[in-house]
């Protein structure tokens, strides 16, 4: 079975980086490097729940508590800016310096 492309570059880097195998002190730096992103359903997972929560106009803090309660862990700069995107692609009020998107 072949692996997605995106498995397929990681495998690779490992590959290249650690000819002889990964030392088991290099796990946690290793997967520090290959951090979570939201994938689309679960960007408009978010905005869905921030539109039906009706609070508005949506706060960047709302996004962040939202996003880390679907990862479990802390939001990425990265996916708070494509939820606001998202929104503001809608149409829906944003709060904060950053309504220009």
């Amino acid at each position: 079975m072949a692996l997605p492309p995106f498995l397929t570059s990681i495998v690779g880097w490992l590959r290249a980086g650690y000819p002889n195998g990964v030392p088991e002190q290099d796990y946690i730096p290793l997967f520090a490097l290959l951090t979570r992103r939201l994938s689309e359903t679960e960007v408009d997972a978010v905005a869905d729940a921030l539109i039906e929560d009706g609070d508005l106009p949506i706060e960047k803090t709302d996004i962040q508590v939202l996003i880390t309660k679907i990862t479990n862990e802390m939001p990425l700069e990265t996916d708070v800016d494509r939820v606001r995107s998202h929104l503001a692609a809608g149409g829906w009020p944003l709060a904060g310096p950053d309504v220009r998107r």
